[in-house]
C-alpha cells in the first residue's frame, strides 16, 4: 500500500531555535500507530504541524495522498470564549468538518461515550467553554476529534489533564480506532500501549523503531552499546598502529569478534531499581517513627467533600502514589500534609524531624531576576542525595541543562525547564519527605528518565500524586486511590485496580463498534473443559520445549565464541544457530495462538 503521507528531505529551522530537522525523509501507512519522542525543543511538534501541512518546510516536501482526512490537536488552542460545547464539539466553530444536525448529540453513542470516557458527560450543550480551565477546554477540543471520522489523526500532547482512568479510556479507544495516527506525549504508559512504532526526534534526525517506549529504550540502549564498542575498538587498532609504528610492522593477525545475545546482555546487566530494605533503613535514620498521621481529619471545599473523618499514617521510607480523577482532592490532600491548610476536624500529625518539599503543580515561586544556576545555588551550592554528592551545576546537568543553558535567565526558560528547575530547587534544599503534585507535567522523556533515577536512590518519604502510570509504577511502592467520596482508599492491586473499580462503559469507536471496555475473561471459544485441559497440557508441553531451545541457542553461541578462528567451523555453527532461531520463532508463535484461545485463568 502507499503512503498516505511522505517527508521528502525536509528542512526546517527557526531564528532563535536554529535548525530543527535537517534532509528528514519519512513515511506514513493507513494504519500507522507512531509515537513521537524527544527532548523539549527538539521539533517533534513542528513535525506533527508538517505532517498536518499546517507549516510548510524551509526546503523539501510534504505530501499528503488525494482527499485525505486530517485532524490534528495542536498543543495551544484558540477557542471563542462565547463559544459553546455545542458549537465546538458538534458544530464547525473549531474544526472545517460540520458533526451535521444537533439531534446526533442525543442519538449518537458515540459521541456521548467519548465526552464520558474523557471526564466530560457531565457537561450539556449550552455550558460555555470561556470559564472552564484550560484542561477543560482542551478536553472539549480532543472530544470535537475523536467525534469525527479521519484517515490521520495528530495529537500534541493529548494525556495532559486527563486523569489515569481517562488515559487508559483514550488508550482504548485509540486501539479499536480505524484509520492512522501520531502522537506526542511524554507518557510513557500510553506509548507502550497504543503505538507499534516510535520515532526519535534528535540532532536534526528522526530515528525510526519498531514498538512501543519500551522496544524504543533497549534499541537506544543498544544502540549506545554499539556505538561505544565501536569507539572503543577504533581507540584500540589506534593504540595499536601507533605501537606498530614504533617497533616495526610485525605479521598482521586479527580474531573476529561476535556479538553474543547482546539483548539479552543487556537486560541482565541491569542492577535492581533501587535496594527498598537500605533505603527504608536510612530514612528511618533520618524520620524516627512518625512522618504523618492524619487523626480523626476531615475537610472540605466549598459544596466538595474531599476527606470524611480519616485516619491515615505515612510511616518513614513510604513510597506512595495518589490516584484519582481530576478534582478528587488529591491536591488538597497533599497541601493539607504541607501545612498549607487545616482540617475542618480532627489533626494532622507532624513528626518533629520532618523536612517537607512541596512542588506545585504552578511556577509562580521561580525567581524570575536570576539566572538558572544562580537560582540552584540559592538553595544550596553542593547537594547530598542518597549516597551521592553533587554541585549545584552537577545537579542541573542531570536535569538537561548544559554548560550554556545554566546562565539563562530563569525569566527566559520554557515551561518545561521551568518545571526543571523548580524539581532542582526542590532537592537542593535536601529534605526528608518529598510531595510531589503532577511531577511529570511538561518534562520530556529523557528527563523523566533522569528524575527517577535521582528518586530510586532517594532515602526519605515520598507521596506521589500524578496521572502519569509509568512513574507511579517506577518510583512508588504503595497506591491509595481517591475516589471523591471522601476516602483515601488502599489499593494493593494498583493502578489495575484502580481502574477495575472506576471502569466504566465500553468504548464505542465512529464507526459504531466496540473498541474495548471493562476487563473481562476472555471467552473459552466453545472449548469443552476436556478440550481445555488438553490445551493447557500442550502449552506446557510447548513451554518445556522453548526453554530446550533456549538453552541450545545459548550453547551455540558460546560455541561460535570458542571458534572464533576456524571459520569452516563457524559456517556449521551459524547455521545450526540460524535454525535453532527459526524452529524457536514457530514454537514461540503456535504457543500464542493456543493461549489466546484458553479462557482467563
Amino acid at each position: 500500500m502507499p503512503n498516505i503521507v511522505n517527508l521528502d528531505k525536509v528542512n526546517k529551522g527557526y531564528g532563535a531555535a536554529g535548525q530543527l530537522l535537517t534532509d528528514v525523509s519519512l513515511g506514513l501507512d493507513d494504519d500507522a500507530r507512531v509515537g513521537i519522542v524527544g527532548l523539549n525543543g527538539a521539533g517533534k511538534s513542528t513535525l506533527l504541524r508538517m505532517l498536518a501541512r499546517a507549516e510548510e518546510p524551509d526546503s523539501g516536501r510534504v505530501t499528503h495522498r488525494r482527499d485525505l482526512r486530517v485532524l490534528s490537536l495542536p498543543q495551544s488552542l484558540d477557542l471563542s470564549p462565547t463559544a459553546t460545547v455545542r458549537d465546538v464539539v458538534l458544530g464547525s466553530l473549531w474544526l472545517a468538518s460540520d458533526m451535521g444536525a444537533e439531534h446526533e448529540w442525543a442519538g449518537d453513542a458515540g459521541v456521548r461515550t467519548i465526552l464520558d470516557g474523557l471526564g466530560m458527560g457531565h457537561l450539556g450543550l449550552e455550558t460555555p467553554v470561556g470559564p472552564m480551565s484550560g484542561g477543560e477546554r482542551r478536553r472539549v477540543a480532543l472530544a470535537a476529534l475523536l467525534v469525527r471520522e479521519s484517515d490521520l489523526l495528530i495529537l500534541d500532547e493529548p494525556t495532559n489533564h486527563l486523569d489515569v482512568a481517562g488515559v487508559d479510556w483514550l488508550a482504548r479507544f485509540l486501539k479499536g480506532r480505524r484509520g492512522a495516527f501520531v502522537v506526542v506525549t511524554h507518557d510513557r504508559w500510553f506509548l507502550d500501549e497504543v503505538c507499534t512504532a516510535t520515532w526519535e526526534v534528535v540532532d536534526q534526525q528522526v530515528h525510526v523503531y519498531e514498538g512501543g517506549y519500551a522496544a524504543w529504550t533497549l534499541a537506544r540502549a543498544e544502540r549506545q552499546r554499539v556505538a561505544a564498542a565501536v569507539e572503543a575498538r577504533r581507540q584500540n587498532l589506534l593504540r595499536k598502529e601507533i605501537a606498530w609504528l614504533r617497533r616495526g610492522p610485525p605479521a598482521r593477525t586479527s580474531k573476529p569478534q561476535f556479538r553474543i545475545d547482546a539483548a539479552n546482555a543487556l537486560i541482565a546487566d541491569v542492577p535492581p531499581v533501587r535496594d527498598s530494605v537500605s533505603l527504608q533503613r536510612l530514612a528511618t535514620s533520618r524520620l524516627g517513627k512518625q512522618v504523618y498521621e492524619l487523626a480523626g481529619a476531615s475537610l472540605t471545599v466549598g459544596d466538595r467533600t474531599i476527606l470524611e473523618p480519616t485516619t491515615w499514617h505515612v510511616g518513614p521510607g513510604d513510597r506512595i502514589a495518589l490516584v484519582g480523577a481530576n478534582g478528587a482532592g488529591k491536591t488538597t490532600l497533599l497541601r493539607l500534609l504541607a501545612g498549607l491548610r487545616q482540617p475542618d476536624s480532627g489533626r494532622v500529625l507532624t513528626g518533629s524531624t520532618v523536612r517537607p518539599a512541596f512542588l506545585s503543580q504552578e511556577l509562580h515561586e521561580l525567581p524570575g531576576h536570576l539566572r538558572l544556576l544562580e537560582a540552584v545555588e540559592e538553595v544550596a551550592k553542593r547537594v547530598r542525595l542518597g549516597d551521592r554528592e553533587l554541585s549545584a551545576g552537577q545537579l542541573a546537568e542531570v536535569f538537561g541543562f548544559t554548560d550554556k543553558r545554566i546562565w539563562t535567565p530563569v525569566g527566559d526558560l520554557s515551561g518545561g525547564e521551568r518545571r526543571r528547575l523548580q524539581l532542582l530547587r526542590l532537592l537542593a534544599a535536601e529534605p526528608n519527605v518529598l510531595l510531589l503534585d503532577e511531577p511529570t507535567n511538561d518534562l520530556d522523556t529523557d528527563t523523566l528518565a533522569s528524575l527517577e533515577d535521582l528518586l530510586d536512590s532517594w532515602p526519605g518519604t515520598m507521596i506521589v500524586a500524578s496521572h502519569d502510570r509509568y512513574l507511579v509504577e517506577r518510583v512508588t511502592d504503595t497506591v491509595y486511590g481517591m475516589f471523591g467520596d471522601g476516602r483515601i482508599v488502599h489499593l494493593p492491586g494498583g493502578i489495575d485496580e484502580y481502574l477495575a473499580r472506576t471502569s466504566s462503559a465500553p468504548v464505542v469507536s465512529t464507526s459504531g463498534t466496540i473498541a474495548g471496555g471493562p476487563a473481562a475473561a476472555p471467552a473459552a471459544n466453545g472449548m469443552s473443559a476436556a478440550e481445555v485441559r488438553a490445551a493447557r497440557k500442550e502449552l506446557g508441553k510447548l513451554e518445556r520445549q522453548l526453554a530446550k531451545l533456549e538453552q541450545k541457542e545459548a550453547r551455540l553461541n558460546e560455541s561460535l565464541a570458542e571458534h572464533g578462528a576456524d571459520y569452516d567451523k563457524i559456517i556449521e555453527l551459524d547455521g545450526q544457530l540460524k535454525a535453532t532461531r527459526a524452529e524457536r520463532a514457530q514454537v514461540e508463535e503456535t504457543w500464542l495462538e493456543l493461549a489466546e484461545q484458553l479462557p482467563a485463568d
